[in-house]
């Protein structure tokens, strides 16, 4: 038997996402033209990807549509299909006749780049949250600096930045801290995930262009923006991901790639000639 090649029907929809269509896959694992059969197998996976432990949203994976196919003479007819992700097939091979040589194929296949898949994901995802902190790090330097300019003294500059966790989470940084279980000397932006991260950056640079546009110099009225922008902060969390913003994911301390990230930028600073270097932080 020739083994079957699944990345060649692979396909890619508008959105760049991959996808295999279940009519594609039901030949190249050996069902044939028995579609009722086939659709049994993709039922069975839809029940083991969707149960409780497993949690796949059934709409993301298994996506039922219906097709047009021709019958011959340029009639048509209508079928029904699946578009169906890398973890939708997986399931389908697991819950394939095993004595079918193309099921052991297929399950050694997805299983594997399934593994790949996720390795390149997880790799994407800490990138992505690590290029959010160094912006979270940037725009707190940015914030400091503009806070200051706008009548805030030095001494209430802890009192200025918690303003802002108190609109946003109803908490002082300390307070937040305990109420996440942060250990001892860990900021509690190193353990906040993309979400969270992206919120807080929402957060400083809002308050920043609102003390700039609003030309406030005044401490009291500078401290207040902060709070009030984290408060409005908050409810776009709330209304956007149902969640409010001290239930947001978290997820293990950053601050190894931060330093990294910091150590490889005084490098670069090092290496450039005097008049063409730039602040990293």
């Amino acid at each position: 038997m020739e083994i079957p090649d699944f990345e060649s029907i692979k396909q890619i929809n508008i959105l760049g996402q991959e996808y295999w269509s279940a009519r594609d896959l039901q030949k190249a694992l050996g069902y044939g033209a028995s579609w009722q059969n086939f659709e049994k197998v993709i039922q069975k996976a839809i029940i083991a990807a969707t149960s409780p432990d497993i949690g796949l949203p059934l709409e993301d994976h298994f996506n039922g549509v219906i097709k047009l196919i021709e019958t011959g003479k340029g009639a048509k007819r209508k079928v029904q299909d699946y578009f169906l992700s890398r973890d939708a097939c997986y399931f389908i091979a697991q819950n394939g006749d095993p004595e079918k040589p193309q099921i052991r194929a297929a399950q050694s296949f997805f299983v594997f780049t399934a593994k790949v898949y996720d390795m390149n994901r997880l790799r994407l995802e800490q990138e992505r949250r690590l290029q959010l902190r160094l912006k979270v790090a940037d725009g707190n330097k940015q914030l400091s600096e503009t806070a200051m300019q706008s009548g805030v003294r030095a001494e209430n500059m802890p009192v200025f930045e918690d303003a802002g966790y108190v609109g946003m989470y109803h908490m002082t940084e300390n307070q937040l801290s305990e109420f996440w279980n942060v250990p001892p000397g860990t900021a509690i932006l190193d353990v906040m995930g993309p979400e969270a991260l992206a919120a807080n950056l929402f957060r400083i640079t809002g308050t920043d262009e609102k003390l700039v546009r609003d030309n406030i110099h005044d401490e009291t009225r500078a401290i207040a923006t902060h709070h009030d922008v984290g408060a409005i902060v908050r409810k776009a969390v709330e209304e956007i991901h149902q969640q409010v913003p001290e239930d947001l994911p978290r997820e293990a301390s950053i601050r190894s790639l931060v330093e990294a990230e910091r150590r490889k930028g005084k490098k670069r600073l090092k290496n450039k000639p005097p008049d063409d270097q730039e602040t990293l932080f």
